[in-house]
């Protein structure tokens, strides 16, 4: 459940910035203009429903709808939770190539304290076994999945091979691909997809292809490894195989979207969604009984950040969406 707090700029307010004025209402949780900013570049604070950036000079009667943040202590985010099953694909005194099941939270947030990879991790390691590089809250973690992604990624456990592994990222030396099924058939063999990213205008839980502010650099390329027919209701499907050249949230499942080859199953960016099923039944036959988006991290290749060697690691499919290719193959009979 989300608090939301919300303000109308008074007469002697206008003319700050945004984040000075969100830092100065001494909202609870929000306790500096570091942690506004922070609000802001997420899209978790709105003037007069829009998006905005902390520079904004907000006018009398402004309104702001504020999104505050549930804390909880660090003692109780980084639980260890030994319930979680983690499967370690390498691992040595300097990171994990671990993959991850859908329906996993990387990191605590709101909803999920104890129940994310980094509970697991701390389990598997021990807190002063992970690199803080991202936050005390974030322990080992270098790079995210979505919760319902699932796949190969890497955590660190010393600061030194968390930022190594950053600045590979950051220069695009790491290897990331993914593999996701899409609808409608794609005949081009493959493509390259440079369309910026930011928060969605108007819905906060998506993210758009757009220009503005909050927007950055996005790069996706694609190759068309098999289409299927489907049934008779469908356009057909393409199962694709997706190169991430940058990070942005969602970057995928929004470039897929923009083609207008939405992944299958998506719940955000999906055909279901945009068409706004109200039929479950329906939904469900349009995403091919999927409850999660097609999609899967089964390659990732990267250096290693301390001695210098190539790694390499691949991940077949998962029972659900391999059952769902399954059944495409069946109706190519």
């Amino acid at each position: 459940m989300k608090e939301i707090v919300e303000h109308k700029v008074s007469a002697q307010e206008q003319g700050m910035r945004l984040d000075a004025l969100i830092s100065s209402l001494n909202i609870e949780n929000i306790p500096s203009r570091s942690s506004a900013v922070k609000l802001i570049e997420q899209g978790r604070i709105l003037v007069n429903g829009a998006a905005s950036t902390k520079k904004r000079i907000v006018l009398e009667d402004d309104l702001l709808s504020i999104e505050v943040p549930y804390h909880t202590t660090i003692e109780t985010s980084l639980a260890a939770n030994y319930e979680i099953d983690l499967d370690v694909r390498f691992e040595d005194d300097h990171l994990l190539v671990i993959s991850k099941q859908a329906g996993l939270v990387c990191h605590p947030c709101p909803g999920h304290y104890d129940d994310t990879l980094v509970n697991a991790l701390v389990a598997h390691c021990g807190k002063e076994n992970l690199s803080e590089v991202q936050g005390s809250d974030r322990l080992g973690i270098v790079h995210r999945l979505d919760a319902d992604t699932s796949g190969l990624l890497i955590a660190a456990k010393t600061d030194i091979a968390a930022a190594k592994l950053q600045d590979q990222l950051r220069v695009r030396s790491v290897d990331r691909r993914y593999i996701t099924l899409v609808h409608g058939t794609i005949h081009d063999n493959s493509a390259m997809i440079n369309a910026p990213i930011g928060r969605h205008p108007k819905d906060r839980t998506k993210m758009a292809v757009c220009e503005s502010s909050n927007s950055r650099s996005a790069i996706t390329s694609f190759t068309t490894l098999k289409t299927y027919r489907g049934s008779m209701k469908s356009n057909g499907y393409s199962l694709c195989e997706c190169k991430l050249y940058t990070g942005r949230t969602h970057q995928i499942r929004v470039h897929m979207a923009y083609t207008n080859h939405p992944v299958v199953g998506d719940p955000l960016y999906g055909r279901a969604a945009n068409a706004k099923l109200k039929n479950k039944n329906a939904a469900k036959q349009l995403e091919l009984g999927l409850e999660r988006q097609f999609l899967h991290s089964y390659k990732i290749a990267f250096e290693h950040p301390i001695t210098g060697e190539t790694l390499s690691f691949q991940d077949n499919l998962p029972n659900d969406l391999q059952k769902v290719i399954d059944e495409l193959e069946k109706l190519e009979e």
